[in-house]
């Protein structure tokens, strides 16, 4: 991603100045950097008022509540983890927390998933540099971002002035939900051709 700025930036100036046109992009390029500023601080209080009511829902167990509704659902699209293992209660509660907006508690929960399946395909004796079945799965999952209440861009369109930030409520869900199941889908028609399950314990995939 940093390359990809990178060559946006270089590129427009480089065009810039072919067509002469440097000072429209030096003001370009110092008016987003002052915009940017104003919206980062506008930002605070509505970011603030969101993690509140989103800290809330995980205190008073809405997140957890949520998180055992789709565990049934984890468990069947993660079948190659044992049901009792903690990762399956963990997948339920990242998923639940993302789709609350708790992004910030979603990432620590996110890494801890990753570390027990990798856990379980050292167990099974699998390669540390290969991904399992599982992995892929959750990671899709997560890079899709299901989203019921999407507070991070709320936030933005409060700051740029939007008179009715939360009418993004109702596409921002479709097309997460829309995301989120594709990225199911593609994960298990990838493993048909291409997947990676854990190693039977005791086998050497050397």
């Amino acid at each position: 991603m940093n390359y990809i700025f990178y060559f946006l930036v270089v590129f427009s100036i480089i065009f810039g100045i072919i067509n002469g046109r440097t000072q429209e992009v030096v003001n370009a390029v110092l008016e987003g950097a002052d915009i940017s500023v104003k919206i980062a601080l506008s930002l605070i209080g509505i970011m603030a008022f969101w993690l509140g009511i989103m800290r809330i829902a995980e205190k008073s167990g809405l997140v957890q509540l949520l998180a055992k509704a789709i565990k049934p659902v984890t468990k069947w699209l993660f079948k190659d983890v044992p049901p009792e293992n903690p990762a399956i209660g963990n997948i339920a509660l990242s998923v639940s927390a993302n789709a609350l907006g708790l992004t910030n508690a979603a990432t620590p929960i996110g890494l801890k998933v990753m570390q027990e399946l990798q856990d379980i395909n050292k167990e099974n004796g699998g390669k540390e540099d290969t991904a399992t079945d599982a992995m892929c799965m959750f990671l899709g999952m997560n890079t899709a971002g299901f989203q019921i209440i999407p507070a991070t861009v709320i936030a933005v369109l409060v700051a740029v002035g939007s008179k009715n930030p939360t009418e993004i409520i109702v596409p921002t869900l479709i097309v997460t939900s829309i995301a989120f199941v594709s990225a199911i889908l593609m994960a298990k028609i990838f493993q048909v051709f291409w997947g990676k399950k854990p190693a039977e314990k005791g086998v050497n995939n050397d």
